[in-house]
């Protein structure tokens, strides 16, 4: 057990919603070692291999579908955290065009699902509600989106994680809204990568099958750019968000950016050329066959969490590609889930730069 983020998870029942997906089961996995009790209510893993199952996590956990409002309320009641991650979605976007009535019943009316059940909690002190930086109306323009900028969105996901937004800011405004309420805020993330995610049609997880299928991947929008950065700093600022709530800071019961350094903001294929430099069996071509639209230029300001969060990535974008790449070599080579190590490595790192939220990791 380490002490960080002001010791504020520490014996604290908290409940994260999608604990089986990539970024859960890595929250899950730094929550445990924070010395929170800690459950999870999620669909069962839709991959094999996956992440959640190989961390073989000693916590309990739920195979719970958060469009079922009544088990989700009962279930929710029972557990009575003191704080929730609400993380359970359907990510992906070319999904969201083949199944658009499950993505929007699974990202608006899931999230109000769960909200609800929370607004009948007596204990329940905070509430951190995951979406996306495609929650905004994309522009197309150079300039990154800040949290006063129009939510929007082109595809069913991009628009159903407006809306879940929309609902977060309902709920806050209309249910949470007293002095003695839990504090609700939104965190909005960049593109995520990080060892242990086998998506389909994600950018990374498609390269590892292909690898081990031993063919070139086809590449959809080589010229996209899009904010990347590794999963283990958007969920240090999802950390020090819920330490806030916790301490009862009002001020932050709103809207955040968790997006990199503009040395993030890079086209696919500059992602694809740091990936090939740290694992040479990569290879790829660009498709000319037509796809569904996806925005091609997407850029997020994070000045609001670094100013007033004191947060910031702890990694370069350059150490982030190389942690994702040892991770899947290591898997692939060796059969190793080296994502413990890593996280702990990222800590020390993370003190040794001065980041507040590591101050009393013991060296």
């Amino acid at each position: 057990m380490v002490m960080m983020f002001g010791n504020a998870y520490k014996n604290r029942r908290i409940l994260v919603t999608g604990h089986t997906g990539f970024k859960g089961s890595w929250l899950m996995l730094w929550l445990q070692i924070l010395g929170a009790k800690v459950t999870g209510i999620s669909l069962p893993p839709e991959t094999s291999p996956n992440h959640w199952d190989l961390l073989g996590l000693d916590v309990e956990s739920f195979h719970i579908d958060i469009r079922d409002e009544d088990l989700v309320r009962r279930k929710i009641a029972g557990l009575k955290p003191e704080m929730v991650f609400h993380l359970a979605a359907q990510p992906l976007v070319r999904r969201s065009y083949r199944q658009p009535l499950e993505t929007w019943a699974t990202n608006v009316m899931g999230t109000a699902n769960v909200l609800d059940a929370c607004r009948q909690l007596e204990e329940l002190a905070a509430i951190v509600v995951v979406t996306t930086d495609k929650c905004y109306e994309n522009k197309e323009w150079v300039w990154g989106y800040r949290e006063i900028d129009p939510l929007g969105g082109y595809d069913p996901y991009s628009a159903s994680k407006a809306g879940s937004e929309l609902v977060a800011a309902s709920y806050r405004r209309s249910f949470f809204n007293t002095p003695s309420s839990p504090l609700l805020a939104s965190a909005r993330a960049g593109n995520v990568i990080g060892g242990g995610d086998w998506s389909e049609d994600r950018l990374i997880p498609d390269l590892v099958r292909s690898v081990e299928a031993g063919k070139s991947l086809e590449i959809r929008s080589p010229n996209a750019t899009r904010p990347w950065q590794h999963v283990l700093e958007c969920l240090s600022g999802y950390l020090m968000l819920g330490q806030q709530l916790l301490e009862r800071n009002k001020a932050c019961a709103d809207a955040w950016n968790f997006g990199p350094d503009r040395e993030g903001n890079r086209q696919v294929k500059q992602v694809l050329a740091a990936l090939k430099a740290d694992w040479p069996a990569m290879e790829w071509r660009c498709s000319d066959t037509p796809q569904p639209y996806e925005a091609q230029l997407l850029h997020l300001d994070s000045g609001k969490a670094r100013e007033k969060l004191l947060w910031r990535p702890v990694w370069t974008f350059d150490e982030g590609v190389a942690a994702t790449a040892e991770w899947y070599r290591a898997w692939l080579d060796r059969g190793e889930v080296v994502s413990l190590n890593q996280l702990q490595s990222y800590i020390k790192l993370a003190k040794d730069r001065g980041l507040s939220w590591a101050r009393d990791v013991l060296s």
